[in-house]
């Protein structure tokens, strides 16, 4: 069996092959794309296993590789980096780092989930990014108006304020074009997230998943479908502390010689997940009593605990989600 590092980038990939020994026996830089590198493993004449680390194009290099290795694994980034503190860092010597980790079964290996939720992953952080281009024109918007001492009546965003946009004299030239170009943007904005929207619903509308966490009072599709498709598979978290940590969701600890420092949440993994997860907490907070006595009970009198509580909730609404699709229940209020 071989054991392969893979460092690929899209112009320049760095090739490390080491013997059932841990022997490096081939070093190889491939210049071009990846469909060159695949070229490249495909004249090794013995099964191998290859490594190589998390990338915007790691799902097509795992899909394409499992057709030709004995074994594939996906290196987590920030996890190595935590291994490999090292001043002296090249394509070659990362690619043979790499190998090693695998020759010795050490590699922090990153989850690859299959390429049906890897789209639908795609999707809802396009419509994400689509909302948040909507809402900067939109505040443009109310900024050219406020300029020029116009106030916005209420019911702006409506058919009938865009139509009042649309006929509002304003002082100069300048004015006028920048208003015109921003509602045209807003029209292609609300056009584009109707259309993302429309797929996500046929996408996640059946899912199974999706259909369990909508049970929960205050989580709507948006919601559901974000934390099933990063969640995917429950049965890879072993307990519910896991599922925290994964949506960066649990605090930053620092213990040492008997104290125990807890700072803010570390923000790690999908940040989409963790925005919709705190704006379905409000929601479940006013509609569910169960969320609403927790966030109580965390929050007391207090009132400079409102941000602490809510993202504790958050929390607690996670760890519910997760216990819900290992079990395949819908929600039901607390006793």
């Amino acid at each position: 069996m071989l054991y392969i590092g893979l460092d690929a980038h899209q112009s320049t990939s760095s090739i490390c092959i080491l013997d059932e020994n841990g022997k490096r026996v081939k070093r190889q830089t491939v210049h071009g794309f990846f469909p060159k590198v695949m070229e490249e493993l495909q004249k090794v004449d013995a099964p191998f296993e290859i490594c190589f680390e998390a990338s915007c194009a790691y799902g097509y290099l795992y899909d394409e590789l499992q057709k030709i290795a004995h074994r594939v694994v996906v290196a987590h980034p920030g996890q190595l980096r935590l291994i490999f503190r090292s001043k002296r860092k090249s394509d070659r010597v990362d690619a043979e780092k790499l190998a090693k980790l695998l020759f010795i079964g050490e590699v922090p290996e990153a989850y690859v989930p299959s390429i049906n939720v890897r789209n639908w992953r795609r999707l809802i952080e396009y419509r994400r990014r689509l909302i948040d281009k909507q809402t900067r024109c939109k505040n443009a918007i109310r900024a050219l108006l406020r300029s020029h001492g116009v106030q916005a009546p209420k019911g702006l965003w409506t058919r009938n304020g865009h139509a009042w946009l649309a006929s509002l004299e304003l002082p100069n030239l300048a004015a006028e074009v920048q208003r015109d170009l921003m509602a045209d943007e807003l029209s292609l904005f609300g056009r584009q997230i109707r259309k993302v929207t429309k797929a996500l619903d046929e996408m996640g509308g059946e899912h199974p998943a999706v259909v369990i966490l909508r049970t929960i009072p205050g989580v709507g599709a948006r919601t559901a479908e974000t934390v099933a498709a990063y969640i995917d598979a429950p049965s890879r978290f072993s307990r519910s502390g896991e599922v925290a940590s994964y949506f960066g969701l649990i605090p930053c600890q620092d213990s040492s010689a008997g104290l125990n420092r807890l700072g803010h949440i570390t923000k790690q993994g999908p940040p989409t997940a963790r925005k919709y997860l705190v704006e379905a907490t409000w929601q479940a907070i006013r509609r569910s009593p169960t969320v609403r006595a927790y966030f109580t009970r965390i929050c007391g009198e207090k009132q400079d605990r409102t941000k602490v509580a809510l993202v504790a909730t958050a929390h607690y609404l996670l760890r519910c989600m997760w216990a819900m699709l290992c079990h395949g229940e819908a929600w039901h209020e607390a006793a």
